[in-house]
């Protein structure tokens, strides 16, 4: 494990997010748990030597490394990446809502939990040693496997270290000078040594002797094997005999077994477990092989034998589908969008590649046909390759919709429609005064005012195409920046829809605009931005009446909305936390309390401008959206293009607002 750290700047309250560091590369001091030795450990961060498919598949936020436990569980690793400007490792992870991790995300929130360790396995160190100095072990194929809050970092020197049964192979590439004739030990009681001379993997190294150590857990029956070996190899008498040779059988043959051994465990699907123990036992090849044999056996009796829903190749198939998606993106926006593992197969390809390669997977002959006959074939065949094209539009359309802001949201209530019939919204007065009761018991009936106010989804749309030249001439922005495009357009059309009902000032449901003397919610001439002024558009919300026009609702605001013009003084205003030099310049708490919205919509064309004070959509109703049930936000459909020689790609956003009340809202007109 290693230590890491949270940054609290990145802290996202609504939906419980926060960004990690989880490896900034760094070298620390390590023990090597089998020699005892000491050694220096490196994190290769370079794309190629770092597997991230665990940490974006979903890895778990733990409490404190608890991996036995479901309660230990605080949360989820939503993205990991490496950072092109910084060079580190980070992380999105996001806590959960359970009530018993609500403690723990407050902490994080307030910036008292700072403390992560990122949990790890290596599958291969490439080991430096220079004369005078700690061996440099640097990881070149590791995993990171999980992310834990803790509340005091690992020890650097130390660290959590996995026990016995948690161990797993580890290649250890050893580049050293050749220095055949200085009386270098190459071999000790610990390590089995493979020497590798004229491989590929070996010209890819520095000049000099490659070796490959390869560690296996340490038990006593082991140690005992080995003394044997060493005490059976010692000169007996005058005889002599070449101990490093028979050593170096011994150990070939002990390397031999225990390969052997795992390599049956794998392909025979027996536990891990199992092989451990015959190894450790020191069983032989043979009939190691034969326990193993009768284990399977074993579990084929066990296994229940049904039709299968899932026919054969359906995981590759979704494997692939996965992959060339991911290579698309990444090839999009490198900083957005991770390559995995499977997609690195996949991204040097162009379109016209990948359309070639699907449809030989479909057992079609592509061999001496034209670009234009293969981009044709691709669009219009069974193939997989017109769905990624399409699942990678919706990707970024979805993703630049997500991206784009919408500053109604704070000040509006979402809901859902379930069909494009007029939603009828019930304005709800308040409940009947009570009464006193005379000595009779007599007690008087009572009604609840109402008032209607009615609205409809609409819906929106636009439709594109993917034609056979984009195809032929690679152009990959047709289906990512374009939809990107979309997507932005999508939620830029929800804020004018929302806006506008703001600067349209439409009529209610009683016939009188929504800003309006009658309704007591319009200053009757606009004034500055001040706290004075605030302080009059307050008074004028909390004294607001029920629908019978005598129950005083005591309304407060929480947000104010300013154009853009004005957000400098909004701001100013807001934030004033000087000693006032008399008592008419306080700012009070209530209005400092307020959060600034800034939208550019409100902005008039010439003169006077305005400024908001809203209620909490929670207190009491102000606007409401809408989207169709099942459809929130903007979606796609395609199909095979009728009109155009390639698919076709439909927008479609299903979308409405509406004010409903007009006490949780308050317009100043503003001056010029």
């Amino acid at each position: 494990t290693r230590e890491v750290h949270m940054l609290p700047e990145t802290v996202d309250a609504e939906a419980r997010r926060i960004e990690v560091v989880w490896s900034t590369g760094a070298m620390v001091r390590r023990r090597d748990w089998l020699t005892g030795k000491r050694y220096d450990e490196s994190l290769s961060l370079e794309r190629a030597h770092v597997d991230l498919s665990r940490l974006n598949g979903g890895a778990p936020l733990l409490n404190s490394h608890g991996a036995f436990d479901l309660d230990k569980v605080i949360g989820v690793v939503e993205r990991a990446w490496i950072d092109d400007g910084s060079g580190e490792g980070r992380a999105v992870v996001r806590f959960s809502e359970r009530d018993g991790v609500t403690a723990i995300w407050n902490d994080v929130e307030a910036g008292i939990l700072r403390n992560i360790s990122v949990g790890y396995q290596v599958r291969s160190y490439e080991i430096t040693e220079e004369d005078g100095k700690p061996p440099l072990w640097r990881a070149v194929d590791w995993q990171p496997m999980e992310l834990s809050a803790v509340p005091v970092g690992a020890d650097p020197d130390a660290g959590f270290r996995a026990n016995e049964e948690q161990t797993h192979p580890c290649q250890l590439i050893i580049r050293a000078s050749a220095r055949e004739n200085e009386g270098i030990t190459l071999m000790d009681e610990h390590e089995t040594i493979e020497r590798i001379e004229g491989t590929p993997e070996a010209s890819q190294l520095d000049d000099g002797e490659t070796l490959v150590r390869t560690n296996e857990p340490t038990t006593p029956e082991r140690v005992q094997a080995e003394e044997r070996v060493q005490a059976e190899t010692e000169p007996v008498g005058n005889t002599a005999v070449d101990t490093t040779l028979v050593a170096e059988q011994a150990v070939t043959a002990e390397r031999h077994r225990i390969a052997g051994i795992y390599e049956a465990q794998g392909k025979l699907g027996i536990e891990r477990a199992v092989a451990d123990g015959l190894v450790a036992r020191g069983v032989s090849l043979d009939e190691a092989r034969g326990v193993l044999i009768d284990r399977a056996a074993h579990q084929d009796r066990e296994v229940e034998t049904r039709a299968q829903i899932t026919m054969g190749g359906q995981d590759e198939r979704q494997t692939r589908f996965s992959a060339v998606e991911d290579a698309l993106l990444h090839r999009f926006e490198p900083g957005r969008y991770q390559l995995s593992d499977a997609a690195r197969e996949w991204r040097g390809y162009s379109l016209i590649e990948l359309a070639r390669s699907f449809l030989e997977t479909e057992g079609e002959r592509v061999r001496g046909i034209s670009r234009d006959e293969i981009a044709t074939r691709a669009l219009h065949s069974t193939s997989d390759f017109p769905e990624i094209l399409s699942a990678v539009t919706n990707k970024t359309l979805r993703d630049a919709y997500e991206a784009a802001p919408r500053t109604y949201q704070p000040i509006a209530r979402r809901t859902s429609a379930s069909d494009f019939k007029d939603i009828n919204r019930l304005q709800l007065g308040e409940a009947p005064q009570l009464e006193k009761v005379n000595e009779s018991g007599e007690f008087k009936r009572g009604s609840m005012g109402e008032a209607k106010e009615r609205y409809r989804v609409e819906t929106y749309g636009k439709v594109m195409a993917i034609t056979r030249q984009v195809i032929i001439n690679d152009d990959l922005d047709a289906f990512t920046r374009v939809p990107s495009l979309f997507g932005t357009s999508a939620a830029t059309l929800e804020s004018d829809v929302v806006w506008g009902i703001i600067t349209d000032n439409p009529a209610m449901g009683d016939g009188t605009a929504l800003f309006h003397a009658n309704h007591k919610n319009l200053t009757a001439s606009g004034t500055a931005l001040d706290v004075a002024n605030l302080g009059k558009a307050r008074t004028a919300m909390a004294k607001q009446t029920g629908l019978d026009g005598k129950t005083i609702l005591n309304i407060r605001p929480i947000m104010l909305v300013v154009p853009s013009s004005l957000e400098l003084t909004a701001e100013q205003l807001i934030s004033q936390n000087l000693v006032p030099a008399k008592s008419t310049d306080v700012v009070p708490g209530s209005i400092r309390s307020l959060s600034v919205i800034t939208e550019p919509r409100l902005d008039p064309a010439s003169g006077a401008v305005p400024w908001y004070l809203f209620a909490s959509p929670a207190a009491i109703d102000t606007l409401e959206y809408a989207y169709l049930d099942g459809q929130d936000g903007v979606f796609i459909e395609t199909r095979n293009g009728f009109d155009v020689d390639g698919i076709e790609i439909k927008a479609r956003l299903d979308f409405g607002a509406k004010a409903i009340d007009w006490r949780g809202i308050h317009k100043n007109p503003g001056v010029a």
